[in-house]
């Protein structure tokens, strides 16, 4: 039997974080392994109960003593860093699209709104499109973060090296690809959900396939498996 998704929810409204629960519960591959209120507690958290998914909160307060909003963008990449196979979606009230690019540009794998009732209806689903390496976000978050893509209507030489080694090496975690170009995980993570975005896939198989049918990277072969 396949291992279950583990997911840990960071938020400081616990009726937000009983939802995700009573969502989550529902789909027998999935289970909540720890929540947290406030973001001071994430990294000794996740230490101790490692997760797969990581459903994080933007405007949570850094810890009781200190109301402050805690430091996401400094966290993400650190966290992504230090968990190889953690995977990071935000879901947050807040839709500005500055906010969402910069979320989105320390390496997490979308971006949800609270208010979006219906894709939280299909957490379980999102979550197991997150924790297979693809992206989710809700459709105004998409069209904000696709509008500073909108001058690029091709992929960069960046984002096609990285869609090629992934079509060269399939079998590849995120931290082995990463290792592979030197840089860290969250770099590739923006990449590819940059990619994703503009070929508008959800995943690496996605991407690939889209990238060779638009013969910007390399075909298979006529021996290669597919």
């Amino acid at each position: 039997m396949n291992k279950k998704i583990r997911v840990a929810i960071l938020d400081d409204h616990q009726s937000i974080v009983d939802g995700y629960i009573y969502r989550l519960e529902k789909d027998p591959h999935i289970e909540v392994t720890a929540t947290m209120s406030f973001g001071d507690e994430l990294e000794a958290t996740l230490m101790k109960n490692p997760a797969d998914v990581l459903l994080l909160d933007v405007n949570v307060p850094a810890s009781n003593e200190n109301p402050n909003p805690y430091p996401i963008l400094h966290a993400i990449p650190r966290l992504l860093q230090a968990h190889s196979n953690l995977n990071i979606l935000v879901i947050s009230m807040h839709a500005e699209r500055g906010l969402i690019r910069a979320v989105m540009d320390a390496g997490a794998s979308g971006y949800i709104l609270k208010d979006d009732q219906a894709v939280l209806k299909e957490l379980g689903s999102v979550v197991r499109t997150v924790a297979g390496e693809g992206i989710h976000f809700s459709q105004l978050a998409h069209e904000l973060y696709a509008k500073h893509l909108a001058a690029e209507e091709i992929l960069t030489p960046r984002q096609l090296e990285v869609l090629s080694l992934c079509a060269a090496y399939p079998d590849d975690s995120t931290a082995d690809l990463a290792k592979k170009l030197n840089i860290s995980n969250s770099t590739l993570r923006n990449l590819l959900s940059g990619a994703y975005l503009k070929l508008n896939t959800h995943n690496r198989t996605g991407a690939i396939a889209k990238a060779r049918q638009l013969g910007l990277i390399t075909p298979h072969r006529p021996d290669a498996p597919k």
